[in-house]
């Protein structure tokens, strides 16, 4: 690894001083779960790569800072994992579409989505924005023998269907794509 590009730990190190998250080593390396050595160790190899400045305080105290070269880092790195996550999204919703419009082509034209999760937000929006003509989608917290008459989209790993209601696991059939199991 090239000597001015970050490792996962001192990333993770960077993150904690910019948040002034610790006062001192001790609580670093406490935040870090290190040893207060790989902290120190952590820290000075920061220091040289120009990532953290040290401000001495007093005698016994100092300071912890990043500097602009850190917050810039800091900053790329923030981007690009949000652009991961993004485009991991995408993935998402791709699969939940696949998945709609297998059930569709069978038929399915009504869908509970069960459970309070970002998961269900995610097959609701895709619901709206592709089935809005001719599907009807309910959110449910519970599952009830009345819903024969649909499909339930199962966004919650506790969930028990009785026999005889149609259902999918959509954590399942999702964790079946390689793409995203690759990407994520």
């Amino acid at each position: 690894m090239p000597n001015n590009l970050l490792n996962e730990r001192e990333f993770e190190l960077v993150n904690i001083v910019g948040a002034k998250l610790g006062a001192n080593q001790r609580d670093l390396s406490r935040h870090m779960n290190l040893s207060l050595g790989m902290t120190n160790m952590l820290l000075r190899r920061l220091v040289t790569k120009g990532y953290i400045r040290i401000k001495q305080l007093d005698q016994r105290k100092v300071e912890y800072l990043l500097t602009p070269k850190g917050f810039a880092e800091k900053m790329r790195k923030s981007v690009n994992y949000t652009l991961k996550t993004i485009n991991s999204i995408g993935l998402i919703k791709k699969n939940i579409l696949k998945v709609l419009k297998d059930l569709h082509a069978d038929g399915a034209r009504k869908f509970y989505v069960l459970g309070e999760s970002d998961l269900g937000g995610l097959i609701e929006m895709t619901l709206r924005e592709n089935f809005k003509q001719d599907c009807v989608h309910v959110h449910v917290q519970e599952i009830s023998s009345a819903m024969m008459d649909g499909v339930i989209l199962i966004c919650r790993e506790d969930a028990q269907v009785p026999m005889g209601l149609k259902s999918v696991n959509m954590i399942e059939e999702l964790a079946k794509d390689e793409e995203l199991v690759r990407n994520g």
